[in-house]
């Protein structure tokens, strides 16, 4: 019997199980946008998943010179991020994490306290890499719609717990980074993650995404511009 031969007579049971097998890898990995699988930006590599339509960073954003806590990131021409607990190690793990203002650059004179005077309009590249932007509401509103509004689905396998255990069936692999309080202090690493937009949420908040430890759920609402939150980049 030849090797062509021993393939035919592969048993059922045997080949569905490896279908079922790949199909789920695929779903748990993310498949990468066409033609772009890894994006190279200030000495990181980034990998990229497609989410429907969308084409997503899978890993949150990690650029800039880590200041401590206590400081206000500056609009002074150098990209500035928090670390949790102040150790540039979380970043690797985590990703940095950004006041608004930095994360849009201060583009049209925005501030953590300022709306953007003209209002933004188009696409907003903030602190992504070139042919990348901040994501719009009605993006984040989207990816929200894609998800199924299921948050497990956009956390990375071993994020949250019980019902908010991550299943990362898109491959958006988001982690529970926790956040930098205004106060300078750190909180929820494990237990909560949020995403900025680039659209203000009144003067002193802006549109954020929240996904939780012990939630299914995709939250959207208002974060405070001065708190610092992780940055995912999508593709223009």
């Amino acid at each position: 019997m030849n090797i062509s031969e021993m393939s035919i007579k592969i048993p059922l049971q045997v080949f569905f199980v490896l279908s079922q097998f790949l199909v789920l890898n695929a779903q748990t990995t993310g498949i990468p946008c066409k033609g772009l699988p890894i994006v190279i930006y200030e000495g990181k590599t980034y990998n990229t998943v497609q989410i429907g339509t969308q084409c997503w960073l899978k890993e949150n954003l990690n650029i800039g010179i880590m200041i401590d806590s206590t400081k206000d990131q500056a609009n002074n021409g150098i990209v500035e991020k928090y670390c949790f607990h102040n150790k540039p190690a979380n970043c690797e793990t985590y990703g940095g994490l950004y006041q608004w203002g930095e994360t849009v650059q201060y583009e049209n004179g925005a501030t953590n306290s300022i709306s953007p005077n003209p209002a933004f309009s188009g696409n907003v590249k903030g602190i992504c890499p070139g042919g990348w932007h901040i994501p719009s509401e009605a993006e984040i509103q989207t990816l929200q719609t894609e998800a199924g509004n299921n948050g497990n689905v956009l956390k990375a396998v071993g994020e949250g717990t019980g019902v908010g255990a991550g299943t990362n069936t898109s491959g958006f692999s988001a982690l529970l980074a926790g956040y930098r309080y205004t106060s300078s202090r750190f909180n929820r690493l494990g237990c909560f993650t949020r995403f900025w937009s680039s659209e203000g949420y009144g003067s002193d908040d802006a549109f954020v995404l929240d996904l939780f430890y012990d939630s299914n759920k995709v939250y959207l609402g208002g974060g405070y511009k001065g708190s610092g939150f992780s940055v995912r980049c999508i593709k223009d």
